[in-house]
């Protein structure tokens, strides 16, 4: 796909995968840190590239930031299991708990190494830290929720997540951003429910698959290469429905889940929350709207010999998924519904 496969790539992807699910199933809290680290452990030899000093650096960062929460997870449940019949207590060890696993995932206010980290990254490295590496710490977040505490945390994410996307000029800084605010919805589905966050999950994913897969192809990762974007509209037109997709604007599907968000925080009558929260998508919106319009706007120079030959296969693939990132909306309405 977005490297060449070889047999370690694919143990190591492997062992990614079983990693979640080993702690996802524990029953036990050890259980779940095992988990943990061999999530981390499998995940950085795919991410480190001995002849690249970006990769390196990424590596090295994203080992010592999640063995700090590793180290604050474990401490956590240690002190939990010695002092279990201290309810009093309980309230400290569950915000220390919370903590770890958010930092774990990347989110305020231990968000600092991620965009960093993705900086360092190739396409499909930055789609695994974006989306897969967030299930484990989320579902173990669920186990033992302080709502309180996660809900400030949501509404920082999304205010930090849209805030810390302007004056970004690398594209996969700017998807770093828009992570942690999308991470601000998932926590809030999460509170609400877990089908919900799966549904969230699910297509924030979706989304996400399409927009590295069209960098990655299309081999972009500053804005300023969004100027000189020498390829058909075709290209440029999947670009923006993805990216309002991923804005979450009316017509598209990624507008579905978080309007049954809003829905279910004007239930609760949280109209301040609700607020913040479309305040906010509309500012991602126009992030989104910013790298589309430079890309469509701007005068590009047309270079005979510069051509971007993609093949057909992925063509039909991300017209198939284009189609349904355009009409999920209809189509999930008359499915849910």
């Amino acid at each position: 796909m977005m490297f060449l496969i070889n047999s370690n790539k694919m143990f190591f992807i492997f062992i990614l995968f079983f990693s979640t699910l080993i702690s996802i199933s524990s029953n036990s809290w050890l259980g779940c840190w095992i988990g943990l680290e061999i999530n981390l452990l499998s995940f950085i030899p795919l991410i480190s590239k001995s002849n690249n000093l970006l990769n390196s650096e990424a590596s090295l960062k994203y080992f010592l930031t999640q063995s700090i929460a590793s180290i604050n997870f474990l401490i956590s449940i240690i002190l939990l299991m010695i002092f279990m019949k201290n309810f009093e207590i309980n309230y400290i060890f569950s915000i220390l708990i919370n903590s770890s696993l958010l930092m774990k995932m990347g989110s305020v206010p231990f968000h600092f190494w991620f965009p960093n980290i993705m900086e360092g990254l190739s396409w499909i490295n930055c789609f695994i830290l974006m989306t897969w590496q967030k299930i484990s710490p989320m579902i173990i977040l669920s186990y033992y929720l302080n709502n309180k505490f996660i809900m400030l945390m949501t509404l920082f994410n999304v205010i930090i997540g849209a805030l810390g996307g302007f004056n970004q000029l690398s594209l996969r800084k700017l998807l770093a951003f828009s992570s942690i605010n999308n991470l601000g919805w998932l926590l809030m589905s999460l509170m609400i429910s877990e089908n919900l966050w799966l549904i969230y999950m699910i297509l924030y994913s979706f989304m996400i698959s399409i927009m590295c897969n069209l960098f990655y192809m299309l081999n972009i990762f500053y804005l300023n290469q969004m100027y000189n974007f020498n390829v058909n509209y075709i290209i440029k037109i999947f670009i923006m429905i993805n990216l309002l997709s991923l804005g979450g604007l009316p017509p598209f599907i990624g507008f579905f889940p978080k309007w049954i968000i809003i829905n279910f925080l004007l239930n609760f009558n949280l109209f301040i929350i609700s607020f913040i929260f479309i305040m906010m998508s509309l500012i991602m919106l126009f992030l989104y709207i910013r790298i589309i319009y430079s890309s469509f706007m701007f005068f590009n120079f047309k270079m005979k010999w510069f051509k971007i030959f993609i093949k057909n296969k992925l063509i039909i693939i991300i017209n198939i998924f284009n189609f349904i990132s355009l009409l999920g909306m209809i189509l999930s309405t008359m499915f849910f519904f």
